[in-house]
């Protein structure tokens, strides 16, 4: 008499992902080349979730057959990818030369005060994401702040509760 076979490798929970995604990975994974759809995958997730959560990335990592660490990798390197939740609106401060020499350092401190959050991370009540950009090309308006899609130019530090409170900041 043989011995039984175990399986010993366990798939992943499906619940992790969102149904559309799990559907859209089965669909690639009836084409040539699967694998060229991980961006695409991340991409929806980050869109569902708001940000790329680990156990996420783990499920499509084995779902598809890709290496964990080319998973990481892809998401890591671009941009647009975010490991950590982000707040209902992302405000971004730019940081070039010309924002810089007119104060956009100091509408960073501001705003992490204000906020109570460090550059990158989002508020506690998850209205706000503290973001900053190296340059937006707007260095004739300078210093410039950017809240979802909407520039604010020349903008200075006693003018930021004003602008916020359009996306529903309430000063403390």
């Amino acid at each position: 008499m043989s011995p039984k076979t175990v399986e010993t490798t366990t798939a992943p929970a499906a619940g992790e992902l969102p149904e559309h995604v799990l559907k859209f990975i089965e669909q690639t994974r009836l084409l040539p080349h699967p694998e060229s759809y991980l961006i695409a995958v991340l991409q929806m997730l980050q869109k569902h979730f708001g940000y790329l959560p680990a156990k996420s990335l783990d499920t499509v990592s084995q779902l598809m057959q890709i290496p964990s660490a080319k998973v990481t990798g892809v998401a890591t390197f671009y941009h647009f990818f975010t490991f950590v939740p982000k707040g209902k609106h992302t405000i971004s401060v730019c940081l070039g030369t010309a924002c810089y020499v007119k104060g956009a350092g100091i509408l960073v401190d501001r705003l992490k005060e204000m906020l109570g959050v460090e550059v990158g991370a989002a508020s506690k009540d998850g209205l706000f994401t503290l973001e900053v950009a190296r340059c937006v090309g707007a260095c004739a308006l300078a210093p410039v702040v950017i809240v979802d899609d909407k520039v604010y130019a020349n903008v200075k530090p006693d003018e930021l509760v004003k602008i916020l409170s359009k996306y529903g900041y309430k000063p403390k």
